[in-house]
């Protein structure tokens, strides 16, 4: 996780400290990081941040620095980013994009009736729009990867929809874990889905289109992301 430990949005579901100004990224943290990813042998680095609304392009010039100096560093090693959604900025998007990452991942995270209760400044629409951008500005060559969470309060058909509405946006993979609250401040837990109900989900995200998923109770953003690239 790059560009500092506290975050400037506050969302319900994410133990991430909050700070509406938080210390300037740091200079250096590409080439650190990329020389510890080196150091521990890894062959497919994700790399995702804070969301940080208090610099001009969200810090997307800092993903772009990450990404060259693992190219550089370890250029045999795949590289997905997972990003905040710049506030919908298509020049932050096309930067990142042009660092030329493996995989672009921004998570929906939910669906839309609760995004706005869930997410803080986040929009349901924006990020669709996030997502559309990144695969147009890709021009197919950057698979584009989302996720979302079960058990928040989202009904079975929500579920469907969230999905049918990610793969109009272009997405081709998708992850699809469940949702368990940090602490007890945090959003309620509403349900523990069944695996019966993931596989199911999987099964219909397939014959949506999408390349690949994975879908289960402990699924999360990274789960096997090496994996999930080679199958997709």
């Amino acid at each position: 996780m790059i560009l500092g430990e506290y975050c400037t949005r506050n969302c319900r579901f994410c133990a991430v400290g909050h700070n509406a100004a938080p210390e300037p990224p740091d200079p250096d943290e590409p080439e650190r990081l990329a020389a510890a990813a080196a150091k521990m042998d890894l062959k497919y680095v994700v790399v995702t941040s804070v969301t940080r609304d208090d610099l001009p392009d969200g810090g997307a010039g800092h993903f772009a620095a990450v990404i060259n100096a693992l190219h550089r560093t370890i250029p045999e090693a795949g590289v997905e980013v997972l990003t905040p959604d710049f506030n919908g900025d298509a020049e932050a998007l096309k930067t990142v994009l042009a660092a030329g990452p493996t995989v672009f991942n921004h998570n929906v995270e939910t669906v839309r009736r609760l995004s706005g209760m869930i997410r803080s400044k986040a929009d349901y629409s924006r990020s669709l729009a996030v997502l559309k951008s990144a695969v147009e500005i890709g021009g197919g060559r950057i698979p584009v990867k989302s996720g979302i969470m079960a058990g928040l309060g989202e009904t079975d058909d929500e579920v469907v929809q969230t999905l049918k509405d990610l793969r109009a946006a272009g997405v081709s993979i998708l992850t699809i874990g469940q949702y368990l609250p940090p602490s007890a401040a945090h959003w309620p837990l509403a349900r523990y889905v069944e695996p019966e109900k993931f596989d199911e989900w999987g099964r219909l995200a397939r014959e949506l289109g999408f390349s690949f998923v994975a879908s289960a109770p402990l699924v999360r953003s990274s789960y096997n992301a090496g994996e999930l690239i080679k199958k997709s």
